[in-house]
């Protein structure tokens, strides 16, 4: 008996269930990775949305109870912080974000307290340079992380 064709044909089965394998794992690492690329895209999206949220409560706050007391002031403000969602995101984010990253979501953090802070005192007052500043301190550390974000998104691409 003439084992060839056996052989070539178990060598030809091997060949095609490897390749098969080979194939299904490139596409499922492929996969993941697009998963995880959206999942961080979403988790990035929603903590600086919910961090532009509770800003512009704040100052929303703070704008319409200029004149009240500075207990009623500070009790919205607060609760306009509170209810913005921002620190759910911001656990969330700090927990499936890489380190870097991480990092500079607590820097866009900590000035957003700051912020809330003065917009709970009233001081210093809303137009003054002082306020303008911190804002803009705000504003820069949110574009750092925009652009940490990107470049993370893009290397996992």
């Amino acid at each position: 008996m003439d084992w060839t064709p056996l052989a070539g044909t178990a060598l030809g089965a091997l060949v095609g269930v490897g390749s098969t394998l080979l194939a299904d794992r490139a596409r499922w690492r492929r996969d993941l990775a697009d998963r995880t690329r959206q999942e961080r895209r979403d988790i990035y999206v929603t903590v600086v949305t919910k961090y532009r949220l509770a800003y512009e409560a704040m100052h929303a706050a703070a704008v319409t109870g200029r004149d009240q007391p500075d207990g009623v002031r500070d009790a919205a403000v607060r609760e306009a912080f509170r209810a913005s969602g921002c620190d759910e995101a911001r656990e969330t984010a700090l927990i499936c974000a890489p380190q870097e990253m991480s990092d500079l979501l607590e820097d866009v953090y900590a000035t957003l307290r700051d912020l809330q802070e003065v917009f709970a005192a009233g001081d210093p007052p809303l137009d003054s340079p002082e306020l303008q500043e911190r804002r803009l301190k705000h504003a820069e550390a949110i574009w750092a992380a925009r652009a940490a974000m990107r470049r993370d998104l893009d290397r996992s691409a």
